[in-house]
């Protein structure tokens, strides 16, 4: 579990503090219970729980800038790329999900020949979670699992669906603490490492980009249409080297950068800044900004933004400051 304020806690740290508290309130209680120094004991129990009672105040008033993220186990980051091969997890919750759905529409059907194949597959990868991830196999309804297959084994259709239903419930728990977290943590890009020439990095070269966009419309605003001009050529050079970066990922549904609405965008932008209106030239640097920044960002920008987020670790000096 992370706490954001507006940072994460380690879980650690937040797992140390409730321990000491309850480890030292129990420790005096016991105390008090053999009569050693009585009252002492009683002021100071009284002190432990005013203390408690003050930090969830506190706490309390900033819920506004806090919120609770729960984070995943660590190793479930083997069940995905890049430390797998394969997306394994990813496939197995896809299974589960079909599974669930075929078990309840040929329970409807009162199928029991289809109804007991897709049982039996939704016990195997259902279990398959504890395999997996073993800190998670407590998350697990095994009862009601076990219950289904019965049902199913009996033809009882109307206990299948109950279970069915119960298990989605215990399904749906699980994902709305951590679906979203573990997407964000092992399926958003991460472009930390990337290069777009052994001299630059990623971050660096996406700077340079929005710098000479600024440049475009600082220099066209103030009529110096040779700066603009030359701004513009240095962000064609730029974007064309981007382009070389994004083929790393977009290998099977390559896609150009950039493509064709952007060049004719880049020629129009040209034109305008030799001969056109301030509007015009405000009207093509726009376009060129929503097509070749602004939807690249809102895919990929947003996640990686949220991922660096989450995968931060505070300080101690940030842990106290805040």
């Amino acid at each position: 579990m992370k706490v954001l304020l507006p940072f994460f806690m380690p879980e650690q740290l937040f797992t140390c503090i409730v321990d000491a508290i309850s480890w030292y309130t129990c420790t005096y209680y016991l105390m008090f219970l053999g009569n050693v120094n009585t009252m002492r004991w009683v002021y100071f129990i009284v002190f432990q729980l005013i203390l408690v009672l003050v930090v969830a105040g506190i706490v309390y008033q900033h819920k506004d800038k806090a919120t609770i993220v729960k984070t995943p186990p660590k190793d479930l980051a083997k069940w995905y790329k890049p430390e797998n091969k394969r997306q394994v997890w990813l496939h197995n919750m896809f299974k589960l999900r079909r599974e669930m759905q075929a078990v309840k529409f040929y329970a409807e059907q009162k199928d029991d020949k289809h109804l007991e194949k897709w049982a039996l597959s939704l016990n195997e990868h259902y279990l398959k979670i504890a395999d997996m991830v073993p800190s998670w196999g407590k998350k697990l309804d095994r009862v009601t699992l076990t219950n289904l297959q019965t049902h199913a084994a009996n033809q009882n259709y109307a206990g299948v669906l109950t279970s069915v239903n119960t298990l989605q419930d215990n399904c749906d728990t699980c994902h709305t603490d951590y679906q979203a977290i573990t997407a964000l943590t092992y399926r958003a890009p991460d472009f930390s490492g990337i290069e777009v020439n052994p001299t630059v990095p990623f971050h660096a070269h996406m700077q340079t980009l929005t710098e000479q966009v600024n440049q475009i419309k600082i220099a066209s605003s103030d009529g110096m249409s040779e700066l603009a001009l030359s701004s513009l050529a240095d962000l064609k050079l730029g974007m064309s080297e981007l382009g070389q970066v994004c083929t790393d990922c977009h290998k099977k549904d390559r896609k150009d950068y950039p493509n064709e609405e952007m060049n004719k965008t880049l020629v129009s932008l040209e034109e305008s800044l030799k001969t056109g209106t301030l509007k015009e030239q405000g009207r093509h640097l726009g376009t060129l900004a929503v097509i070749a920044c602004a939807r690249c960002h809102g895919t990929h920008r947003l996640t990686f933004g949220a991922k660096s987020l989450l995968s931060k670790e505070p300080s101690l000096t940030e842990l106290l400051k805040h």
